[in-house]
């Protein structure tokens, strides 16, 4: 049940978002279909003792569908993955196997880097 609004002095009361419900608005992010977005993959060793991550960036999803996104990625991969600052991340140099699987999805894919 959301809080109700009985009186106020406020000339100006918050609105509630539509949407989320949520003042203010917590659904920042809009939701693109895959066919609408570009998938920048890369490959980074910087800052993790060697080892090589691949990172897919550039996407514009929610939370909650970044996260099924990785899931199927690591699945398709066999490795381990996280989401980092809304880039996703996959252990180790993966980057045909995840273009690919991009691609599969819809995504237009563009590798980044050498």
């Amino acid at each position: 049940m959301s809080p109700r609004i009985v009186y106020s002095t406020d000339p100006e009361p918050v609105k509630q978002c539509p949407r989320c419900g949520a003042a203010p608005c917590v659904c920042n992010v809009v939701d693109l279909a895959p066919k609408q977005q570009t998938a920048y993959v890369k490959r980074d060793r910087k800052g993790r003792a060697g080892k090589t991550v691949t990172i897919i960036y550039g996407l514009q999803h929610s939370a909650t569908a970044q996260r099924e996104l990785l899931a199927t990625l690591k699945m398709t991969c066999g490795s381990g993955g996280t989401i980092k600052e809304g880039e996703l991340e996959i252990q180790g140099d993966q980057r045909d196997k995840v273009a690919e699987k991009l691609r599969q999805l819809g995504y237009k894919v563009k590798l980044v880097g050498g």
